[in-house]
C-alpha cells in the first residue's frame, strides 16, 4: 500500500509528487503517456511569483527556473503607438518564463533521482472505493499485466478528459463553463525574438509574439471559431502576422510547429470527492490570456501537499476538509481576471462580433491600463501572481496563502 496515488505527470501531478517526497511520503505516480512523450510535449509557459516561491519553500526553484529569463517588461503596440508595462517593478515581484516542458522535465528529474516511483503507460486506470478509508487504483500495463493499488489519497492531475473527473458522480458536481467564441493559432518559427513579450492589437485581431529562445519565436493569432486557420498557406499568416503586430519586416520563414487553442473557460466544484482530489486542468481550464493555467495547477498542487502532510505528520485534517474552497478562491479570481484581460485585448481590435461600442470601451480599458498607475498596479498584482487569502464558506479570512 502506498499513502497517495497520483494520476498524471504534468505540472500538477509532478509538483504534488515532488512535495510529498520532499516531506517522504510514499507516493506513486501513473502516466497515460510514454516517458519520451512526457518529456519531450511542447508547451508555453510562464512561472508567476506565487509558484516561484512554492518551489523556493521546497528548495528547488533554482534547479526548476534554471537561466530562464525574469518575466516583466510587456509591450502593446495599438493604432501605430508602443506602450511599455514594466509589471514587475509596478508589483514589486516578478516570475520567470519557463517553458512548460522545462518544469516537468526538471521535476520528473528531481523526484527520479531522488528514488521516486512513475510507472508510464499506465493503460486503463480506474479509481474505486473513494468514499472509504482505502480507495484502490487500477491500471494494466502496455503487455495486459493488470494492477492494483491501495491508497490514503489520490491526486487527480490528469487533465481535464481524464479518468479522475469522470470518477466523481455527476450529481455530486456543479459544472461552470464559458465560451468566448474565438480561438488563437500558435505557430512557431525560427524567426528572431521580440526583447520583451510583445502584443498587437489592430482591427484585423489580436496577435502577439513571444521569445522562445534567442533565435526563435512563438506566435499568436486570434481566429473566428467557424475558421479553420490550419487551412491558411504560410504566406497568409505572416501577412497577419506583419499587419497585426505593426512590422513590415517581420518573419517570412516556414513555421515550424502548429496548434489550436479555443479559448475557453470551465470550473468544477467540488474540487474533491471522498478521498479523490481534482488538482489542476482535472478541475479548471482558463483562457491562456494571462498565462495562469499551470499557475493554478502548481497553486493547487500545493495546497494539497501541504494538507496531506499536515494530515499524515500531524493527524490535523482541517486544511484537506478546505482544500476545495482554497483553490477555488484562487481560481474564480483568477479566471474573472483572465476573461477581463482576453476581453479588453480582442474586443479593442476586431469589432465585426462585439461591435463598435464594446470596442471603444475596451480601448479605453487599454489606454486606463498604460496611462493609470493605480490600473497598473492592480494588473500587476494580479499578472505576476497575487498572494491571496484563504477563506472559510462564509468568505472570512482563515490564514495567508502566499
Amino acid at each position: 500500500m502506498t499513502r497517495v496515488v497520483i494520476i498524471g505527470a504534468g505540472p500538477a501531478g509532478m509538483t504534488v509528487a515532488t512535495l510529498l517526497q520532499r516531506a517522504d511520503i510514499e507516493c506513486v505516480v501513473l502516466e497515460l503517456r510514454d516517458q519520451t512523450y512526457v518529456h519531450d510535449r511542447q508547451r508555453a509557459g510562464v512561472l508567476d511569483h506565487h509558484s516561484l516561491s512554492v518551489y523556493e519553500e521546497a528548495g528547488i526553484a533554482e534547479e526548476i527556473i534554471g537561466d530562464t529569463p525574469p518575466d516583466t517588461l510587456q509591450e502593446i503596440r495599438m493604432d501605430g503607438e508602443s506602450y511599455f508595462r514594466d509589471v514587475a517593478a509596478v508589483a514589486g515581484r516578478s516570475g520567470r518564463s519557463v517553458p512548460q516542458q522545462l518544469v516537468v522535465q526538471r521535476l520528473l528529474s528531481i523526484y527520479l533521482r531522488n528514488g521516486g516511483d512513475i510507472r508510464f503507460e499506465a493503460l486503463d486506470v480506474a479509481i474505486h472505493d473513494l468514499e472509504s478509508d482505502q480507495p484502490r487504483v487500477t491500471y494494466r500495463d502496455p503487455d495486459g499485466t493488470e494492477h492494483e493499488l491501495k491508497c490514503a489519497f489520490v491526486a487527480g492531475c490528469d487533465g481535464h478528459h481524464g479518468v479522475s473527473r469522470r470518477s466523481i458522480p455527476e450529481d455530486e458536481l456543479t459544472t461552470y463553463s464559458f465560451d468566448h467564441g474565438i480561438g488563437w493559432y500558435t505557430l512557431l518559427a525560427d524567426a528572431p525574438a521580440p526583447k520583451y513579450p510583445l502584443l498587437g492589437i489592430s482591427r484585423h485581431g489580436f496577435a502577439a509574439q513571444f521569445s522562445r529562445g534567442p533565435k526563435a519565436s512563438r506566435f499568436y493569432l486570434q481566429y473566428w471559431l467557424e475558421d479553420d486557420p490550419r487551412e491558411w498557406a504560410d504566406e497568409d499568416a505572416w501577412n497577419q502576422l506583419r499587419l497585426r503586430l505593426d512590422d513590415p519586416d517581420l518573419g517570412g520563414v516556414p513555421f515550424t510547429g502548429r496548434e489550436i487553442v479555443e479559448m475557453r473557460s470551465h470550473v468544477v466544484e467540488p474540487m474533491s470527492y471522498g478521498r479523490l482530489f481534482l488538482v489542476g486542468d482535472a478541475a479548471h481550464i482558463i483562457t491562456p490570456m494571462a498565462a495562469k493555467g499551470m499557475n493554478l495547477a502548481i497553486a493547487d498542487a500545493a495546497v494539497l501537499a501541504r494538507a496531506i502532510i499536515a494530515t499524515e505528520r500531524d493527524g490535523d485534517q482541517e486544511a484537506l476538509a478546505r482544500y476545495s474552497p482554497t483553490c477555488l478562491h484562487r481560481t474564480w479570481d483568477y479566471q474573472e481576471f483572465s476573461r477581463w484581460f482576453t476581453e479588453m485585448m480582442h474586443d479593442s481590435g476586431d469589432d465585426s462580433r462585439a461591435g463598435p461600442f464594446r470596442r471603444q470601451l475596451a480601448r479605453a480599458r487599454v489606454k486606463r491600463l498604460v496611462t493609470s498607475p493605480t490600473a497598473l498596479a492592480a494588473f500587476a498584482d494580479l499578472m505576476v501572481g497575487t498572494a491571496l487569502v484563504e477563506t472559510d464558506s462564509l468568505g472570512m479570512p482563515l490564514s495567508a496563502n502566499t
